[in-house]
């Protein structure tokens, strides 16, 4: 139970306990009024005036006979009845005095101020026990308030730091991945240009070794087999003249197959020309070199066949 709903019942039972309290003491006056009312003296009571004739007992006890009615004489009126005596009116109480009439009033008044102040003490407690009671919800309205405010902006910064630790957590994060990447790419870059310097490393000690090669009759050796190859395959037409003298661009992949013959300059006619081409095919796959560094792609061949 709230502080304010045990002073609402408290003051419910104040009420009650003065408004039991207020008509005991009417109680009280109404019935010390009758008391002494009471207690007045009472006015005598008037008696009635009664007229009785002695009678003796014994012609009580004898048989009563009537007496003889008398006989009226003509001249004689009849005399008149009896008149009955009045009723006795009873007696008023006594008025009270005016002392005791402004006495009764005063008590009344006084009575009935003390209700009115009584009633209008028990109204201002009320009120007032009411004016505490809404001050109480006001402060608690405001207490409430307060909290509530206090709480929105303990969740409002709650939430603002929360929002900056995410976005200190992501640059963070992005700030890493950026590192990760850099030195991924600067790893792949070292890898590449150790990579690139070493077949470059491996195309120079190659060519180098080509260069010896080829100084060394190799490779004119290895391109004299594949002329030696291409007049063994070649079908001499019959226009074809003594003195036949043509240069012929091959193009091959590796193995030695060929996929492309074109002659340069050449000393015969269409038919020759056409007989070499497809000498160079039929050669084809064309002998390998003694090394592999010798191995060229295009190669330019001088065909002069033998008389």
């Amino acid at each position: 139970m709230t502080e304010a709903a045990a002073d609402a019942r408290h003051d419910g039972w104040t009420s009650v306990v003065l408004s039991i309290a207020l008509h005991g003491a009417v109680a009280g006056i109404i019935f010390l009024g009758w008391w002494r009312l009471q207690q007045r003296p009472r006015p005598p009571q008037p008696t009635l005036a009664i007229e009785a004739t002695l009678v003796d007992a014994r012609s009580l006890t004898a048989p009563r006979q009537a007496p003889p009615a008398p006989e009226p004489t003509p001249t004689e009126e009849p005399l008149p009845e009896p008149e009955l005596a009045p009723e006795p009116v009873p007696a008023e109480p006594p008025q009270p005095t005016p002392e005791e009439l402004a006495r009764q009033q005063q008590i009344e008044d006084d009575q009935r101020a003390q209700a009115a102040r009584q009633a209008a003490e028990a109204k201002e407690r009320e009120q007032q026990s009411q004016r505490e009671a809404e001050e109480r919800q006001r402060e608690e309205a405001v207490r409430l308030d307060a909290q509530r405010k206090e709480a929105e902006a303990k969740q409002q910064a709650e939430a603002k730091r929360a929002v900056e630790a995410k976005r200190a957590a992501d640059e963070k994060r992005i700030a890493e991945e950026k590192r990760l990447a850099d030195e991924k790419r600067k790893a792949e870059e070292a890898r590449l240009r150790a990579q690139s310097e070493s077949e470059l490393q491996r195309s120079l000690q190659a060519e180098e070794r080509a260069m010896a090669l080829r100084s060394s009759g190799a490779l004119a050796s290895w391109v004299a087999q594949i002329t030696a190859r291409i007049q063994r395959a070649w079908i001499r037409p019959p226009s074809a003249r003594p003195g036949l003298d043509c240069t012929i661009e091959v193009t091959q992949v590796p193995g030695g197959q060929v996929t492309n013959v074109q002659l340069g300059a050449c000393n015969g006619d269409q038919a020759v020309r056409e007989s070499i081409e497809a000498a160079v095919y039929r050669a084809s796959p064309l002998p390998a070199p003694p090394d592999p560094s010798l191995f060229e792609r295009d190669l330019q061949v001088r065909f002069v066949p033998a008389e």
